[in-house]
């Protein structure tokens, strides 16, 4: 799937199904993490990769769906290395996001509902207590049809030059 295509149909799909995905998918998409632009190239962010059944089951307090996925992917931020991590890791998270979905699965960001028990989960992957478990992606297809969610029309967000002024 072409960039802009992947953009513009990423949607956040908390209906998941399980879905086998291979290893080379699962590289691409942990590469398209890494690659992603990090403040002063410190690039403060580790992946977990998650397949094992009963840690998924584990983690699926955080988000259920985490729990019908063969595969997830956790955000591991160091606060220590830069003071661009926040920005850092949701630049990595969004590159994979866009992977996945060239890819043909679907995903949601997982990260609110994992923050109000960080440390358990922290415990459930192994972490170590200095960093951060930030994000987890599970990888799945999408159990019904899914569509972007409405966003604002550019004309409405977009100025030229100067707060405030629009192009015709």
């Amino acid at each position: 799937m072409e960039l802009f295509e992947a953009i513009a149909q990423r949607a956040s799909v908390r209906q998941l199904e399980a879905v086998d995905v291979p290893e080379e998918d699962l590289k691409r998409i942990l590469d398209a993490g890494r690659r992603a632009p990090s403040g002063m190239n410190r690039q403060p962010f580790e992946f977990v990769v998650i397949r094992k059944r009963e840690t998924l089951q584990a983690l699926a307090s955080a988000q259920g769906c985490i729990g019908d996925v063969s595969c997830a992917i956790a955000v591991v931020a160091d606060p220590e290395r830069s003071r661009f991590w926040l920005e850092d890791i949701a630049a990595a998270a969004e590159n994979m996001l866009l992977a996945i979905t060239a890819l043909g699965y679907a995903s949601v960001w997982i990260e609110g509902t994992l923050l109000r028990d960080e440390e358990t989960h922290k415990r459930t992957l192994g972490v170590p207590e200095n960093l951060r478990l930030m994000i987890i992606l599970p990888i799945g297809k999408a159990a019904a049809r899914v569509t972007q969610a409405a966003k604002r029309a550019l004309e409405e967000m977009v100025y030229w030059e100067r707060w405030g002024e629009r192009r015709g």
